[in-house]
């Protein structure tokens, strides 16, 4: 019942968004942590493959599920929101430059940003869901 609720709002992207933030934000502090390593290649996300996969999902998300024949048994082959970083063999990657440690924390800057972002939506988004249930603004 309540599974049906979260699905059809934004909470399963920010979900998503807040948990690639945060994996990306451990990559870049490795980053900087061994930078004066003699041979470590600087590694990252892909910022803009995650974007690609999060909005196939959500298109995905919106179109019709496949109608199942009479007496098939089994989930929604479609592919879940869930998977959008699980199902990404790319994302990571090893650059063979020499990034700088300007470059890694204006990096680690951006993705606070919209990591907090994405809390300060999830946590309006309870806040609208908590007056809906209990009928207090």
């Amino acid at each position: 019942m309540f599974s049906g609720i979260f699905q059809e709002t934004t909470i399963p992207v920010l979900q998503e968004v807040i948990g690639f933030a945060q994996a990306r934000h451990s990559v870049l502090a490795g980053n900087i942590a061994n930078l004066d390593t003699p041979g470590y290649k600087v590694r990252d996300l892909s910022v803009e493959d995650f974007q690609k996969r999060l909005q196939e999902a959500i298109q995905q998300r919106h179109e019709p599920a496949m109608p199942r024949s009479p007496g098939e048994i089994g989930p929604d082959q479609r592919p879940r929101l869930a998977e959008v970083a699980k199902n990404a063999p790319t994302i990571l990657y090893h650059d063979q430059s020499n990034v700088g440690l300007e470059h890694q924390v204006t990096e680690m800057a951006k993705n606070h940003m919209q990591h907090n972002l994405a809390l300060s939506i999830l946590n309006s988004q309870f806040r609208l869901l908590t007056a809906a249930v209990t009928g207090r603004a």
